[in-house]
């Protein structure tokens, strides 16, 4: 079947209609899409967007047509809706659109349409004011005061208006709500005649958010549910004498056997200890990414400093015949105690982040339902002082401690199983993990570009991940192996050895890569990598390692991962858990990552993913 021919081509300029309005504005046409019938097409100012054929125009014939039927630019645009107007008047149920920036603090439209019909995929960007010589300005002005007048009492929850920040828009931006300076014309927001453009700030708290993550509103039920209770099998699972999952339940011990105020004391303690050694003055003071206010929160990056007093310590004990055995024996009521915490500062800071202000709030956790945004996280950043919670709990007590649990696992190997050295097994698992988490500390600073840091609030999910789901599922192998050792030969341990060599450098590698680049694009020591531009102002990287697949550290990190559960052998699933619980994570991040890539980039999203074809494994997914 023969297509129709393409009625505009690549490179022409046009007119096209301002979705939500009446306005036409000159564009160049990027391109045509022979499956969905829209032209892409991009404004004078950057805007990208896609328009079916009826919103174009020839621009020679328009011109004529509307010289003739031209009225004031004041009157013109009393008559119709600006996407300034269309985006305040527009539901909170999908504000992904704009929350991902956050810089107009605004609703979007309810309609979640794939080819962005009335959800412009634009940039902020700060643009010198036009010179406002015409008599209709200031018919404008008037009109726009007095609606303002009009409006006040009905805004009694609105914050004032925002200024737009310049370092923002830089790193945050996706809507490019400015005024155009083309021919004096009026353009499709309704500019004041200031010094600086403003954007109104949305109406409430609640109707800044995201899409809902994690099955939504009925999933942080599940989820609060399930993940203690998970938690619990693995632990009640791995302690029978035949962890099969065929044995699936494990026996419920007595309610006593949960507690011991010990357990809890020495929890408390580990927390308090690392909490002493991150407001230390010591090491380096990191810059984090732009908030949406333009704001960038100072972090001591301590990480290192930590783990090697922490490890000072614990040899100190050893040396003192102190029993870290106690640590696999109550294992059960250690996990209970952290858990405890974990709940208790989810409560605080889920009510702590209700007397906070708008802008501090996480995107992500703004769904204005209790359950679910105390799971997800409500507020962004909080602190107390300078002391900043997410950041502390994120790489301290429950990564470093899951080191220490490694350790204590191979010292009650050593004494269950009569051996003077722990097994080739065991070495290897607290070797690898070590590794990994030493060089998370080293390179702490990079950390504060990732997702948890930049996008996610500090609620429950993050709150009990770091205090009981790192150190308390992440060690299930070294406690496997107190009771289950598995020999490996020297042949067996060169192989694994080097598998977990190739996973760690293309993990750093890769890793180094994304954090130096984020950091500074315009880097010369970056100047070889290959990029595609998009219309924020950034760019995606398609050389290097993310050339090869979107996430390359992601495939690290599932070598790595590989390499930790090939030592446990094959005898039983239960060792393996790390391994498929990671595929489903990244899996799902990706996901998520490819959700708000797509909404935030548009165009140049769909080129970079033709570009880079494959997601985590080469040739495979």
């Amino acid at each position: 079947m023969k297509m129709p021919p393409v009625k505009y081509q690549r490179g022409d300029t046009v007119m096209g209609r301002w979705p939500g309005s009446s306005l036409y504005y000159e564009v160049k046409v990027l391109g045509f899409d022979a499956k969905s019938q829209l032209y892409t097409v991009i404004y004078k100012d950057g805007t990208e967007l896609e328009l079916k054929e009826q919103d174009i125009k020839s621009a020679s014939g328009f011109q004529t047509r509307s010289r003739s039927r031209s009225r004031s630019p004041g009157r013109r645009r009393s008559r119709s809706r600006s996407p300034g107007r269309t985006t305040r008047r527009s539901s909170s149920r999908t504000a992904a659109a704009v929350a991902a920036a956050a810089i107009t603090d605004s609703a979007p439209s309810s309609r979640r349409d794939t080819k962005l019909k009335d959800t412009v995929e634009v940039t902020l960007s700060p643009l010198p004011q036009a010179a406002e010589n015409n008599s209709n300005n200031r018919h404008e002005k008037k009109e726009e005061k007095q609606k303002e007048d009009n409006n006040t009492s009905n805004k009694v929850n609105e914050k004032p208006e925002a200024k737009v920040q310049t370092e923002s828009e830089k790193n945050q931006g996706r809507y490019n709500l400015r005024r155009r300076k083309d021919d004096g014309d009026t353009k499709p927001v309704e500019a004041k005649p200031e010094k600086e453009a403003k954007i109104a700030v949305a109406p409430a708290a609640s109707t800044l958010s995201t899409p809902l993550d994690f099955g939504g509103k009925i999933g942080a039920y599940f989820w609060l549910l399930f993940l203690p209770a998970w938690v619990l099998f693995l632990i009640l699972q791995v302690n029978l004498v035949d962890p099969s999952l065929v044995n699936f339940p494990p026996p419920l011990p007595p309610l006593e056997a949960f507690w011991d105020a010990q357990a809890l004391g020495f929890v408390t303690l580990w927390i308090l200890f690392q909490a002493v050694l991150y407001v230390l003055p010591v090491g380096k003071v990191s810059e984090g990414m732009p908030l949406r206010s333009g704001e960038r929160l100072k972090y001591r990056t301590n990480g290192f400093f930590a783990i090697v007093v922490s490890a000072v310590a614990v040899a100190v004990m050893v040396h003192q015949d102190v029993d870290l055995t106690y640590i696999h024996s109550h294992f059960l009521q250690l996990a209970t105690a952290s858990f405890l915490i974990s709940v208790l500062l989810s409560i605080y800071l889920y009510v702590r982040s209700r007397y906070v202000g708008q802008e501090q709030l996480a995107l992500g956790g703004n769904s204005g339902n209790v359950i679910y945004d105390f799971f997800k996280g409500h507020e962004l950043n909080p602190r107390i002082q300078d002391f900043d919670l997410k950041f502390f709990c994120e790489m301290r007590p429950g990564l470093i401690g899951w080191c220490l649990i490694n350790f204590a696992m191979a010292i009650a190997e050593m004494k269950q199983q009569g051996l003077d050295t722990p097994s080739n097994s065991m070495i290897l698992v607290n070797l690898f993990q070590l590794l990994y988490v030493v060089d998370g500390l080293w390179n702490e600073e990079a950390i504060l570009t990732t997702m948890d840091l930049m996008h996610d609030g500090f609620g429950f999910m993050l709150a009990f991940g770091d205090l009981v789901w790192v150190p308390f599922t992440y060690t299930i192998q070294a406690y496997y192996l107190v009771s289950h050792p598995i020999p490996l030969s020297l042949p067996a341990v060169i192989a694994i050895v080097i598998l977990k060599i190739i996973g760690f450098y293309i993990f750093r590698k890769s890793n180094s890569e994304k954090n130096a680049f984020r950091r500074n694009p315009s880097d010369p020591k970056l100047s070889y990598l290959k990029t595609i531009h998009t219309a924020t102002g950034k760019s995606l990287l398609v050389s290097g390692w993310w050339g090869v697949v979107r996430h390359p550290n992601y495939l690290g990190d599932l070598i790595m991962a590989l390499a930790w559960s090939l030592p446990c052998g094959f005898s039983h699933l239960l060792p393996w858990y790390y391994m498929i619980f990671f595929i489903i994570l990244l899996v799902h991040r990706d996901s998520r990552d490819m959700s708000e890539c797509r909404r935030k980039y548009g165009s140049a999203w769909e080129e970079y993913c033709r570009t880079v074809r494959y997601r985590i494994i080469p040739h495979v997914y």
